[in-house]
């Protein structure tokens, strides 16, 4: 005789149902009806029932089997799990199987979710089986389980949002006013929104100037020191922070903007304009001065390795600037 399996009911369970035709027989028995009058039987197919998820645990199913539809392109995938022992989490097993299926079958090029239907095959001491098979009832309330998992998925369309209704979500009302019109033909047409926003006073120094930069790089706008300067106005507790910006524009990236796109030409203009003022502080010898710049950048929401870059400072020197 064979040496006996560690495990012998998974093993003498996968081993049987590996086989195509014992798999049809059980299919034909124990899979509901509405599922079953769906299947093609002449194109089952054992597929392999090991997926890799993306934290690198391998989780696996017993079988796992393919099956095209009686009504035209598609695919059924029956996910059969051997179980022994209860489980109350076995529901929520079965559906990260279903998931992981479903991904693969994307992943192989097909535009569409296949069907995957779980089903659990349970011979324990302990009987009936004592949980439920309803993934939705391992929720504290399974009634909003339901419900959320039943129904389309929350979603903020900026698309079809109105202007008005925007500049009243208080901190996101920037962010969401200027990624809903990045695309258009100048920002400047929003100023008169951007500025009743900056008075509103519900953002920091450091997301204004997250923001401003990002209006910069990603957004168009002819003129945009003019509008820094306008904007400036219009919110005087954040003069100083917006004439810096505006500083850095300088007229040399701006022309290479007009020649070579507006984006690019924004982004080097900023990097110039910086540059240009770490010279001037350096050759004055003032260290000072330097890192009045960095508290600057890193305020205005400039990442840490462009500062290091473009000042010279070392990541110990610019820490101390953010304490």
């Amino acid at each position: 005789m064979e040496k006996l399996s560690a495990t012998p009911h998974d093993a003498v369970f996968k081993q049987m149902l590996a086989q195509k035709e014992v798999a049809q027989d059980f299919l034909q028995i124990h899979l509901p009806e509405k599922y079953l009058a769906l299947c093609d039987m002449s194109t089952l197919r054992l597929v392999s029932g090991s997926f890799i998820e993306e934290d690198l645990r391998a989780s696996y199913s017993d079988i796992l089997y393919s099956v095209q539809t009686q009504h035209g392109p598609g695919y059924l995938y029956a996910l059969i799990e051997h179980q022994s022992t209860p489980d109350k989490l076995m529901a929520f097993r079965l559906m990260r199987y279903a998931i992981a299926a479903m991904q693969r079958h994307i992943d192989a090029g097909y535009d569409a979710l296949p069907l995957v239907i779980p089903m659990l095959f349970y011979h324990g001491a302990v009987s009936p089986w004592p949980h439920s098979m309803s993934w939705q009832q391992l929720f504290s309330d399974p009634h909003l389980a339901h419900t959320l998992y039943s129904s389309d998925f929350p979603l903020v369309d900026l698309t079809v949002i109105p202007d008005n209704h925007i500049v009243t979500h208080r901190r996101m009302a920037m962010l969401e006013l200027l990624q809903k019109h990045i695309r258009q033909r100048d920002l400047a047409e929003w100023q008169e929104q951007f500025a009743s926003l900056l008075m509103a006073g519900h953002l920091t120094e450091k997301q204004i100037g997250t923001l401003v930069s990002y209006m910069l790089q990603a957004g168009n706008t002819a003129k945009p020191e003019a509008l820094l300067r306008r904007l400036a106005q219009r919110a005087p507790q954040h003069k100083d922070l917006l004439m810096t910006i505006a500083q850095w524009l300088e007229e040399k990236g701006r022309q290479k903007g007009q020649k070579e796109g507006i984006r690019q030409g924004m982004e080097e203009g900023i990097k110039e304009g910086i540059k240009e003022g770490i010279k001037e502080g350096m050759q004055k010898g003032r260290e000072e001065e330097t890192r009045n710049i960095a508290r600057k950048m890193l305020a205005c929401g400039i990442d840490t390795t462009t500062v290091m870059a473009v000042t010279g400072l070392t990541p110990e020197t610019l820490a101390t600037l953010t304490h």
